[in-house]
């Protein structure tokens, strides 16, 4: 819990966000705009190795998910309890302390949305306030692990299920599957992407807004969307980012580490963007180290999306389809699945 010394900044900042919620969606819209999103997410496609199914790397797929990327941001304003549940995973407030709505420590999130919420309501917050970003990331992956350990094994099971009958169901339900996983990763990857932004990870998320305020950053209300899509549009390319894209980075630890880190990276680099923003760099004096500031920021996001990919795949190996059906016992030969083993009521 926050010692009560915080408590007037807890509530400024919830009063705060809670007065720039209206403003925040009409600036925020799209994050990346279309042009953003599409290139994270179509470059980190165009770069899977072949250890991937065929499936998820052929240009058409590449196209398609670099399209569905953009669907969470088409999605707004669809009706009260669509836009309230679903928003606030496009972000999440930390403080220049790393501290949550002045609350839970950005370093030592817990494990579950639940439980988040549930310490940011003993002081007065909650995780609709705060955004749930990281949760957003891992849920995504956690979804992509099964839907890899699906396909793998309904592939092996189209092969050599034992009748006629559950190799033909096995077949269909790898098509649907096939299917299921370019959409759901191609909607995940727009979050990952969201995650780029050092806005996005910042309670600095509609210029610098409330709190101490030392060099007179920019309070411009339009600077998200000036940042991430105007400029973007009318300064960068696709082959520009191209050459700061980096080989996969194993980084040996669980999934919500890796989306920590990620984030935390992407919020050191607020400073820098305000540094950028004083001088005008993303209105009138473009310059040089503003390009790349943002081209930067554009392939973290797609090497990001590319290694946990990556480390999804190389998960399903050892996760299970379906209770008791491992993955790794059926690709050795050592279960023959059913169609029974996946439900046939």
């Amino acid at each position: 819990t926050a010692p009560m010394s915080r408590r007037p900044l807890i509530a400024q900042i919830v009063a705060t966000i809670i007065a720039g919620l209206g403003l925040a969606a009409a600036t925020s819209a799209q994050a990346w705009g279309t042009r953003g999103h599409e290139w994270i997410t179509g470059l980190a496609i165009e770069r899977l190795p072949p250890a991937l199914p065929g499936f998820l790397r052929t240009p058409q797929a590449a196209e398609d998910m670099a399209v569905i990327s953009r669907e969470p941001d088409r999605w707004r304003a669809s009706g009260q309890a669509h836009d309230a549940e679903r928003d606030p995973g496009h972000y999440i407030h930390v403080d220049d302390a790393g501290l949550v709505l002045g609350v839970t420590p950005f370093a030592a999130l817990p494990p579950t949305r639940e439980a988040f919420d549930t310490g940011l309501r003993v002081q007065g917050a909650d995780q609709y306030q705060a955004g749930y970003l990281p949760y957003a990331i891992n849920d995504g992956w956690q979804q992509l692990v099964r839907d890899f350990a699906l396909w793998r094994v309904e592939r092996v099971g189209a092969r050599t299920a034992k009748s006629p009958a559950d190799r033909a169901w096995f077949v269909q339900d790898l098509r649907r599957r096939e299917a299921l996983t370019i959409r759901d990763l191609g909607v995940w990857s727009h979050y990952v992407g969201d995650a780029a932004n050092p806005m996005h990870v910042s309670t600095h998320y509609v210029g610098w807004g409330g709190g101490p305020n030392p060099k007179g950053y920019s309070n411009a209300k339009d600077l998200h969307w000036r940042f991430e899509a105007i400029f973007v549009k009318a300064n960068l390319d696709r082959a520009q980012v191209a050459p700061l894209l980096k080989p996969y980075r194993d980084c040996a630890c669980a999934i919500g580490a890796r989306t920590t880190a990620y984030l935390d990276a992407s919020r050191a680099q607020v400073i820098a963007l305000y540094d950028l923003e004083a001088a005008d760099g993303f209105g009138k004096a473009v310059t040089p180290q503003s390009r790349a500031f943002v081209l930067a920021r554009l392939a973290a996001g797609s090497n990001e999306l590319r290694d946990m990919i990556m480390d999804a795949w190389m998960a399903s190996a050892t996760a299970e389809a379906a209770p008791g059906v491992k993955v790794a016992d059926v690709e050795a030969g050592k279960l023959v699945v059913t169609r029974a083993q996946f439900g046939d009521e």
